[in-house]
């Protein structure tokens, strides 16, 4: 039971919605002002697309990795929508697709219609082909068919002049620093994480280390999480509001598992509890006025009154008909008396019995379901008001119960029958009334005893009280373990009422009738009959009553300690409201109550509530993963872990003493990329930094304002070094020359390596 009494103000909801739409499409950079001498640098990545001439601050162009083909069938054209204009109508956007399947690009269609979008939209003119040399980014250890299509696309497709590629964070890395700096770089990606060691500004590949885990990773832990938590949430979010939840809401705990100890107490849920709301149309029904719902429950009230008065005629009509019958058989039974026995089953069958125990049978019966009938319309009887017996008192006058049946005609007859039924009812109404009052003296006579008792000995009734107490949460305990235990057909309990049920199966087969005994089986077995007849599943109902029957018990023995708690309560100073049986079922004590609602009842008739989420573990449980990946599934080590590998056992290094490259390292860790935009990951990676590192070792952690933009800005960068820029360029002729598989070697690329 869930209080609704609760003292804290109400929860700020946070609405996710979808992303708005464009009003506008993608802006183009005028042609008049294209200088083919200028380099273009594009960032290339899963999540989106960072193109720009390399003069500016910033990237130009910043959108969606994603297209859409829409066909009109009015204009009977097919349309294609690429990054931001996916986003000027809902079924445009709903149809996105990204040309990657995890890191690689599969769909290389898609990836040449963004690459011409990309190039029109920056104003290239390209009579002849692309004359601005291009410089790419490309993942970590990329594969050579990605890249052999990659020059593939560009020179033969785009007939670009000069490319170069480069590894996106160490890109990032040198966006931060000079040309010959050493350093640790962490890449969090969209589709995985890089720890890349770099001394004198060349990565060191052969120590560089990737898990396989990243911000699409994430995104999809999340959203797996909460729909195990919410399985019958009644809207399905989208990739984009599982996104949105992540980036706002998730944080990198300082100390994950000591977080974990406290973090569903309601003090710890006050600060850390978010409640989100799933956008959704509420059905206002239209307010009535006082009078239209008093009319309206006038004629509920009348439908319901004539309603029962049918009812009622019907009942009365079925019992007068089952009283007809039962005298009917009950004179056919006096007529056996001096009857033979041959006479008896001639009799017998003219009246459609097999023989003299079936009728008995039947006889038996029909007598219960009338006495069943008598005892039901006697307690409804009981539950109409004073005035309502009154006058049906003064209705029922039974004036043909002393006419002799001779004086009467056959519809007389009909009517003395239903005033005998009725003056039988009316008789049994008057005992249970008479009864009914003894009762009520009898209770108050003891609640006037039990007053004087605990006025004269209040001590000796606490303990009298608190004794039966015990007593009926001792037995409701038990009750309430039984029927948990009928549901486990392994347990005791299960197991007694299988051989119940066999035994109650087996009674009925030995005394069922011959007629039963003869009929076969489904599967013909002339031994097994159990089944053939209809009476034979009322095996089934004893058990199932005794199962009813047992939540009644407990219902009804929850209503007494109730009643001896209010006692107790308002006589006894040492019983509070704790030390209720409600206590024990409070929200504020249920762990799964906090966890799926957060600091708050629930009321599950609100529309709002039931299409709020609650994000309490999930916030920091999700990015932990970095550090420990196996949390999600992935069988490798997390990134602090591969830090203190590198800094500590290679490089010449030891666990008491860096070396002079190792300690040049951790005086410069940056963290780039996407997913680096966390709160709380740079805090945690100093802590742990500090206590893994030697007590005398210097390290610094940075983060830049944009991280996700650091590789565009560190091409920039790269290509303001016109020897080593130039360098790494290759060739349309070279490309022809040597074919796809040929890459030059630089400082920035998957080809780099430390000497």
């Amino acid at each position: 039971m869930l209080s609704r009494n609760c003292s804290l103000p109400p929860a700020t909801v946070r609405v996710i919605d979808e992303s708005p739409l464009n009003n506008e499409p993608e802006h183009f950079i005028s042609t008049s002002t294209y200088d083919s001498s200028i380099p273009i640098a594009i960032d290339f990545g899963t999540c989106s697309v960072k193109a720009g001439y390399v003069n500016k601050a910033d990237p130009a162009f910043n959108f969606p990795t994603r297209l859409t083909r829409f066909r009109d069938r009015k204009m009977s054209r097919t349309m294609t929508f690429i990054g931001n204009d996916t986003n000027l109508d809902y079924a445009v956007r709903s149809q996105s697709k990204t040309p990657f399947d995890g890191p690689f690009v599969t769909n290389w269609e898609y990836a040449e219609d963004i690459l011409e979008y990309t190039f029109k939209h920056l104003g290239v003119t390209a009579n002849h082909g692309i004359s601005n040399p291009l410089i790419m980014t490309e993942k970590l250890a990329t594969l050579q068919s990605q890249r052999a299509n990659w020059y593939q696309l560009l020179f033969e497709t785009f007939n670009t002049s000069n490319v170069s590629f480069g590894i996106d964070n160490v890109f990032a890395f040198y966006a931060n620093t000079d040309k010959h700096s050493s350093g640790l770089v962490f890449g969090l990606n969209n589709q995985d994480t890089n720890v890349i060691p770099i001394i004198d500004g060349k990565p060191v590949l052969t120590d560089t280390k990737r898990i396989n885990w990243g911000g699409s990773q994430s995104v999809g832990y999340l959203s797996d999480l909460m729909t195990l938590k919410y399985p019958y949430f009644p809207t399905k979010l989208t990739e984009f509001q599982y996104e949105t939840l992540y980036k706002d809401y998730c944080y990198v705990s300082p100390d994950y598992a000591k977080e974990l100890e406290d973090i569903l107490s309601l003090e710890q849920l006050e600060k850390k509890d978010i409640v989100v709301e799933a956008p959704f149309t509420e059905i206002m029904q239209p307010e009535k006025t006082e009078e239209e719902l008093r009319i309206q429950a006038e004629k509920r009230k009348e439908n319901g009154r004539r309603l029962q008065e049918q009812a009622k005629q019907k009942r009365i009509e079925k019992m007068v008909e089952k009283q007809e019958e039962w005298e009917y058989y009950s004179q056919l039974k006096e007529q056996f008396v001096d009857q033979s026995k041959k006479q008896i089953q001639s009799i017998l069958e003219n009246a459609g019995f097999d023989d003299e125990r079936d009728f008995k049978k039947y006889l038996y019966n029909l007598e219960k379901s009338l006495k069943r009938a008598q005892a039901a319309e006697l307690s409804e009887s009981l539950e109409g008001d004073e005035e309502e017996e009154e006058e049906d008192e003064n209705a029922n006058k039974f004036e043909l119960l002393e006419v002799p049946d001779d004086q009467l005609d056959e519809e007389q007859i009909k009517e003395k029958r239903k005033q005998r039924l009725m003056k039988a009812n009316y008789d049994a109404r008057q005992r249970a009334k008479e009864e009914k009052l003894k009762a009520k003296q009898e209770a108050e006579e003891l609640r006037i005893k039990e007053e004087q008792w605990r006025a004269t000995d209040l001590s000796g009734w606490i303990r009298s009280k608190r004794k039966a107490l015990d007593e009926l949460l001792q037995k409701r305990k038990e009750k309430i373990k039984t029927r948990e235990d009928m549901k486990d057909r392994k347990s005791q309990a299960s197991q007694n009422r299988m051989k119940s049920l066999a035994t109650l199966a087996e009674d009925n087969l030995k005394t069922g009738t011959k007629r039963t005994r003869q009929q076969a089986t489904i599967d013909n077995d002339p031994n097994d009959t159990f089944g053939a007849d209809d009476e034979d599943w009322m095996v089934y109902n004893d058990i199932f009553q005794n199962t009813e029957t047992l939540d009644e018990l407990i219902e009804e023995d929850y209503r007494d300690i109730v009643e001896i708690e209010k006692e107790l309560l308002e006589f006894d100073s040492n019983f509070t409201m704790e030390d209720t049986v409600d206590a024990q079922y409070d929200w504020r004590n249920s762990t799964l109550h906090l966890f799926l609602r957060g600091p708050r009842p629930f009321d599950s008739e609100n529309s709002h509530e039931q299409h709020q989420m609650h994000m309490n573990i999930e916030r920091p449980r999700v990015p932990e993963i970095l550090f420990q990946p196996r949390m999600g599934g992935c069988d490798q080590a997390g990134i602090i872990e591969l830090s203190e590998t590198m800094l500590l056992k290679k490089f010449g290094s030891k666990p008491s003493k860096l070396s002079d490259q190792a300690e040049a390292m951790a005086k410069n860790v940056w963290i780039t990329g996407g997913h680096a935009q966390l709160p709380g990951l740079k805090t945690r990676i100093v802590k742990e930094f500090t206590s893994f590192l030697p007590n005398d070792a210097k390290f610094s952690v940075n983060i830049s304002k944009h991280p996700s933009l650091d590789a565009w800005k560190g091409m920039a960068k790269f290509s303001s070094d016109d020897a080593d820029f130039k360098s790494s360029l290759i060739s349309k002729k070279e490309y022809e020359e040597y074919g796809p598989e040929y890459i030059k070697e630089h400082r920035l690329g998957n080809t780099g390596y430390y000497e």
